[in-house]
């Protein structure tokens, strides 16, 4: 698999810092901007490398649109082997007369966020990037530039050709999966089934230990209709997908539990009793996510065998330019990239361990003594 057992960057060989690369998105929108003010104290350049994929002259634009800033130690460099830790390393992915138009969509931009997530691509396959981070694209806008994928979550898929992924909304408050992604409204109930349930929850799962630590996660699983179908009346989902579903993951000793209404699970904060909850559709889960958790939610990829983070929010082209947009979703993003990046290598050694122990033991044992041979 693409990315799967790769060494440890140069980088993070020599100075123990993991390597983030960060996508620019649409450079148009407040991308730059988050990524500026997430970077400012040089306090967190302690922490890890970052590489960002963009445009030197893009991030001077709005590093100057920004204010109270403190230096910033930029450092322009042609491949990610070449980053300086303790230095905000550019890679410019776009041409020297890339032009900025703040708060617009167009088609120069879209293309230049699909060039800025293509090189970071080929750079975390290649064992340059320890995590990747991408700032908010358009994706009407590149999909009418030739981006053949509904959004980062789909292109990722095909790009690590992996069979199962599921966007994985987290923060400290909550976390929240959904079935069905970027799909019509009206395409959702015709693209639920009990295996494709059943898969997103075994992939909870796993990533919920490996990536977030937790041994015996409880998850609940949301119902499709109003009043989870009151009994039929106004959906018979629940009763033949969902619930189904959810008695076989306990056949397969996962913790799942529903199917629950989603107006009172959120309304009574009942989601804070599990672990993860696992939503139908997109809106049904993200719209009570951005409720609670806005400010610092992170859209995460669980499945890939590499670790991707986004913020859990848009281009907001109506901020963009004007010093209004909030980094904190950006902070966030990365630092949930680090510490799940570092929560893999945790998990993975120990599972490790436990697979040589057991080759161990099994050597150990005494043979059993064959039949007597009578002479």
């Amino acid at each position: 698999m693409p990315g799967a057992g790769r060494k440890k960057t140069k980088i993070m060989q020599q100075h123990s810092r993991p390597v983030v690369g960060i996508t620019q998105g649409d450079g148009n929108g407040i991308g730059y901007e988050v990524i500026i003010k997430a970077l400012a104290d040089q306090r967190i350049l302690e922490s890890f490398t970052p590489i960002i994929y963009g445009s030197s002259k893009i991030f001077g634009f709005y590093k100057k649109l920004i204010h109270n800033l403190d230096q910033m130690d930029t450092h322009v460099i042609s491949s990610a082997a070449d980053a300086k830790p303790k230095r905000i390393n550019i890679i410019n992915c776009l041409p020297d007369n890339v032009f900025v138009e703040p708060g617009q969509s167009t088609p120069e931009a879209a293309k230049s966020a699909i060039r800025a997530l293509e090189a970071a691509v080929r750079d975390i396959k290649k064992g340059d990037l320890d995590v990747l981070v991408t700032a908010p694209i358009n994706k009407r806008a590149m999909v009418n530039e030739g981006f053949g994928y509904s959004g980062h979550t789909e292109y990722l898929e095909k790009e690590f050709d992996v069979k199962e992924i599921a966007m994985f909304m987290v923060s400290d408050q909550l976390k929240v999966g959904v079935v069905t992604g970027h799909i019509p409204l009206k395409d959702v109930p015709s693209s639920i089934s009990q295996e494709k349930i059943l898969a997103k929850l075994r992939l909870l799962k796993h990533s919920l230990q490996r990536d977030f630590g937790i041994d015996h996660p409880k998850i609940a699983v949301l119902g499709l209709n109003p009043h989870c179908g009151d009994g039929g009346l106004l959906g018979d989902e629940e009763q033949e997908i969902i619930l189904p579903a959810v008695e076989k993951a306990n056949e397969e000793g996962i913790l799942a539990f529903g199917p629950y209404s989603p107006d009172g699970f959120f309304g009574l904060g009942n989601y804070s009793l599990f672990d993860a909850t696992l939503a139908m559709y997109h809106d049904q889960g993200l719209a009570p996510f951005k409720a609670l958790s806005f400010e610092n939610g992170v859209n995460f990829t669980a499945g890939l065998p590499i670790v991707r983070t986004s913020p859990d929010h848009g281009t907001a082209y109506e901020k963009a330019g004007r010093d209004e947009a909030d980094p904190h979703s950006m902070m966030s993003s990365i630092f949930t990239a680090i510490d799940i990046f570092q929560r893999r290598k945790a998990y993975d050694a120990l599972q490790k361990g436990k697979m040589e122990d057991r080759k161990l033991e099994g050597s150990e044992r005494p043979q059993r003594p064959g039949k007597p041979q009578i002479a």
